[in-house]
């Protein structure tokens, strides 16, 4: 075993990362004795090194300016108390030791041994001050995330006799017998659910995790196997388990549902997406719609741009950092698995949880064992689990979201995206066309296979739980996919047949899915994949959802040359098997045929059913509350003074599904590719947009224009018109930045709770109609999508009462659309003293119900508090209603918009979403930080109070300014516009009246101050 050493390097100057590491622990109450925090970075080297080659290794890893190295001793400042370490536990991927590793290479000239020499990186933390043992162990759970992470602690006395930490290699040391294992099915119905539920039984008694296979699904694959005389092995029911899993087989929208026999997905997504291809004929844009990683749409003629977005739910309640990085580059291979591979252009993401300012009392245990991740450590973890995974891969990352419930708080939500480039014609070919020919090379390149991502499929198919296991969590390396991705789309397109990304599933989804669909079958080899560390058994070597891998059908003739392309990157490519006649899946190990599968019964064996569904009691089919009158009013339901409405605009400022989330927009490199045109904040005052745009190819106008919707809070009166809400914003914002509604494609993201419940499915049914009825009603296709449809919680409380916390039901809606001149687009910053003011759409002050105006009244007191973790009870009174969606009208006045927009009729547009008027020319003011003087006048429903115009979150509404000059024209474009107000000439005042009375007047510095307060210590 070669001898290893230890490179310590800290910083002697200013050490800006211990300093956030103490602002981290004072802002979340723990260790308040603490004085101050220095680092230091640790590299362990396993390999024989003499002494000027560690010397030489440990230059290079400092900067001589502002670092200081040590080889062998501790690297510490004068003056400390203690001492944490935080390192990898063994088998978690270490991307900067990988890094580190590769750099002594290039500079030594050598190589690594590798997994057997290897580097492992770590992080010391110098602490100052007086710590307890519980501050100790606060610290260490709020710094270090135990399902990935080892710490240490030592005193400083304890530090200083040891010479330093401890000396740990984490090596992975298995012990297992890596052979396969036949599976007894002739059991009773009782055990056969017990292995679908917990997993194949070990040698011990214990279970290896969930197959979330259910009775039916365990006695076909019992059937079947009985059919074909023998026993299946283990890795047999593994790879049935995740083919057939919720995650990728998606049985709840391709089963019969009630009266629509094709399901959700054919009998209404897909066909709401053939309706439009076919209604728009010589006019249609779609290229590749359902039938790739993601889905493809004509850009000019000669590039296609794509798009597609993933969820990442159940790893990030687990370990938030490992679950978003994977969601993140997991979606980058998406794009680079469409046609012949996609470049990654754009990522967007999405964070929904529980409110970060909160803490929740949630156990996966009784007895307060192993309670749940709060909100704060969720979202710093995904934030940075995305800026790891983007950043360092180059892609730039200039949209997203952030939206706050406290039925997040069980099991977060995140959402990752990326939008692609392609040339439409690669090698004299139809660039979306792929198919994997009898004879071709199988060949997986990228990263090595772990344990980690075992079970990723089937765990994301159940809701967490105490058995949610560890190991399904995976850790991204988007460093190496970075050079991976080089490879792909620089160099090796014309030397594959066919190309996809090993997600969910590993390589027992990729191979046995590109031979289904290239009708032929597959012959794998698996003791030909490489490995991270030896004696993984057959089962988790097929299954596993480790990193960065990709799937390629090779010509033989061009085997050589691809791993040699790949090798010349760094990056590890191996032919593991051979696409054959027929359709049979074959796996064997060391000799050995250890699965036979036909394919036929690995895709479609799984047992159909008709899903009946049986309506909610606490929806409405309308929209509105019921028993509402057909003229709702809010007299009854708010009673607020004028000189409370400038207050009001301010707490509707700080709301945390309003406010500014510039901490995340400015973590996240927007400028790499030199594309973006619409950034995620605009103006002078920094507010984030809804809506961006790029300009992917250099000599060509043409612009990318990227949105999302959702509006979950609004499944709790009516799921219909919460999904209609949703594509709405998605389109509206996407308009307001220039975009062109007969040029747009959207994306539907479900995450449904209790998918087993007939009330929840009859929600799901109804919002996947307005899907439908939405999508066609606007032209705007469907060309990809998701579902994600067990995100419940179930633990215990404090009090050690079973608890069920389900998130609302939440659909996203993303948009792309295609612009002519991307210098045309649009920013909702005020421009210019004197520009008119005009709002487009038509306001109705009833439609506040879900809205977050209702829900900061809830916060005031006005009406009795609804249990954090429960839906609201429907409204007392018959005061309000959902906002609803008029398609008809909304396409027109797009259409209008699309039309200004290139006519540059508009010096400003602003989307009007959460928060309503009131909050659109408040972000208008203090984007461009120009004072508004709006007069409303008798454009207010009388009968009405005016708060519920100002917060009614109505759609398909814009707020413009336009230069004077160009009253006339706009105005005969736009009669349905009414003018309100203008900018000021006093930049600093914002002030709204109505009929003379003034009813909101602050300063721009003030709604600048509440709009970026929420989160500024972030």
């Amino acid at each position: 075993m070669p001898e290893a050493f230890r490179i310590e390097i800290r910083n002697t100057k200013k050490d800006s990362r211990g300093f956030s590491y103490l602002k981290k622990v004072r802002d979340m109450g723990y260790g308040l004795g603490i004085e101050g925090i220095e680092t230091s970075d640790q590299y362990t080297v396993l390999k024989n090194l003499d002494e000027t080659q560690q010397k030489k290794s440990a230059q290079m890893l400092h900067n001589p300016v502002f670092e200081s190295f040590t080889i062998d001793q501790p690297n510490a400042p004068s003056s400390f108390d203690w001492v944490l370490l935080i390192g990898f536990l063994p088998g978690v991927t270490d991307n900067v030791g990988s890094t580190v590793r590769e750099s002594i290479e290039d500079l030594l000239k050598v190589s690594f041994d590798f997994p057997a020499e290897n580097v492992y990186s770590a992080e010391v933390l110098y602490i100052t001050g007086d710590l307890t043992p519980q501050d100790q162990k606060k610290i260490g759970d709020l710094l270090a995330n135990k399902l990935i992470q080892r710490i240490e602690w030592k005193s400083a006395e304890q530090f200083r006799a040891d010479l330093g930490m401890n000396l740990t290699i984490s090596k992975v040391d298995l012990h297992e017998s890596p052979q396969a294992q036949e599976v007894d099915l002739d059991i009773s119905d009782e055990d056969l659910i017990a292995i679908g539920k917990k997993g194949i039984k070990n040698a011990d008694g214990s279970f290896r995790g969930p197959l979330a296979l259910n009775l039916n699904q365990m006695q076909v694959i019992r059937d079947h196997f009985k059919k074909i005389g023998r026993k299946p092995f283990d890795i047999e029911l593994e790879s049935i388990a995740q083919t057939w899993s919720e995650h990728c087989k998606h049985t709840i929208f391709a089963c019969p549902i009630d009266e629509i026999k094709d399901g959700l997905y054919k009998g209404l997504i897909k066909r709401a997406t053939n309706e439009i291809r076919a209604t728009k004929g010589k006019d249609d844009f779609c290229i590749s719609v359902f039938s790739d990683n993601a889905g493809g749409i004509i850009f000019d003629e000669k590039w296609s741009v794509t798009d597609k977005a993933e969820t990442h739910n159940s790893p990030s309640a687990l370990d938030p950092f490992g679950g978003a990085i994977t969601g993140i580059v997991g979606v980058n291979r998406d794009s680079l698995g469409y046609g012949k591979g996609s470049k990654p252009i754009i990522n967007r993401y999405g964070f929904c949880t529980g409110n970060p300012a909160k803490t929740y009392d949630l156990y996966r245990q009784k007895g307060k064992v192993n309670p749940i991740l709060q909100p704060r450590t969720i979202l710093d973890g995904v934030v940075a689990g995305v800026r790891a995974g983007g950043n360092e891969s180059g892609i730039p990352c200039p949209q997203g979201f952030v939206y706050f419930d406290d039925r997040y708080s069980g099991k977060p939500l995140v959402f990752a995206g990326t939008v692609g480039l392609i040339p439409r014609i690669i090698n004299g070919t139809d660039s979306s066309k792929k198919k994997a020919l009898p004879g071709d090379k199988i060949v997986v390149a990228g990263g090595r296979v772990g344990l980690d991502g075992i079970h990723g499929a089937t765990f994301s198919s159940e809701a967490l739980d105490s058995g949610s296991p560890a190991t399904a969590v995976q850790i991204g390396d988007p460093i190496t996919q970075k050079k991976m991705s080089d490879t792909i789309v620089r160099e090796a397109r014309h030397l594959y047949n066919n190309i996809t990304d090993n997600g969910a599933g590993g390589i027992s989804c990729s191979i046995p899915e590109m031979a289904t669909s290239s009708d032929c079958g597959c012959r794998v080899e698996l003791d030909k994949v490489p490995l991270k560390y030896p004696n993984l058994s057959p089962w988790q070597i097929w299954i596993s959802e480790s990193q960065e891998r990709m799937t390629f059908a090779v010509p033989p003739e061009n085997v050589d040359q691809l791993i040699k392309l790949f090798k010349k990157r760094g990056v590890e490519a191996v032919v593991v098997g051979e696409f054959v006649e027929g359709d049979q899946c074959e796996v064997n190990y060391h000799g050995n045929r250890i699965m036979d599968i036909s394919l036929a019964f690995l895709h479609d064996g799984w047992p159909r059913y008709v899903i009946k569904t049986q309506k909610s009691e606490t929806l409405s089919s309308s929209g509105s509350t019921r028993g509402s009158s057909d003229q709702p009013h809010l007299g009854s339901l708010v009673k607020l003074e004028n000189d409370n409405m400038t207050d009001l605009l301010h707490r509707m400022l700080r709301r945390p599904n309003i406010t500014s989330y510039e901490f995340i927009s400015k973590q996240y490199d927007h400028n790499v590719q030199a594309s973006s045109v619409i950034q995620p904040l605009q103006g002078k005052g920094r507010v984030n947009g809804s809506a961006t745009v790029s300009k992917p190819i250099f000599d060509s106008p043409k612009g990318v224009v990227t949105s999302q919707g959702i509006n979950a809070r609004y499944s709790d009166w009516n799921t219909y018109h919460m999904s209609a809400c949703s594509i709405d914003d998605a389109i509206a914002a996407a308009v307001a930045v220039g975009g062109n509604v007969d040029h747009m494609a959207i994306m539907d993201n479900f995450c449904w709770c209790s998918s087993d419940e007939p009330e929840r499915l009859w929600e799901l049914k109804r919002s996947v109609q307005a899907c439908y009825d939405t999508a066609v009603a606007f032209g705007t296709p469907f060309i990809s999508g998701k579902d994600s449809m067990y995100n419940d919680f179930k633990g215990f409380d404090a009090d050690d009462n079973p608890v069920k916390v389900s998130v609302p039901p939440t659909l996203l809606v993303s948009a792309i659309s295609v612009i002519p001149q991307a210098i045309k687009a649009l920013t909702m910053d005020a421009k210019e003293s004197g520009d008119l003011i005009y709002v487009i759409g038509d306001t109705r002050s009833d439609e506040i119900l879900g809205s977050e105006y209702l829900d900061e009244l809830e916060n005031l007191g006005t009406k009795e508090l609804k249990n954090e973790f429960s839906s609201p009870q429907v409204l007392k009174s018959s005061c309000c209603r959902i906002p609803q969606v008029n398609a008809k009208e909304a396409l027109d006045r797009y259409k209008r918009m699309f039309q200004a927009s290139q006519e540059s009729l508009l010096a400003s547009c602003i989307h009007v979403d959460k928060g309503g008027l009131g909050v659109a020319l408040a972000k208008m003011a203090i984007a461009g930080q120009m004072g508004v003087s709006i007069e409303l006048n008798s454009r207010v429903n009388p009968a009405a109070p005016i708060e519920g115009y100002l917060f009614s979150e109505s759609k398909s509404r814009f707020v413009v300014s336009i230069d004077p000059s160009r009253k006339e024209a706009f105005e005969s474009l736009f009669a349905d516009a009414r003018l309100i107000g203008k900018v000021a000439d006093q930049y600093s005042i914002f002030n709204i009246q109505y009929s003379g009375q003034e009813l909101i007047s602050a300063s721009i510095q003030d709604l600048t101050k509440s709009y970026h307060s929420t989160f500024q210590d972030f």
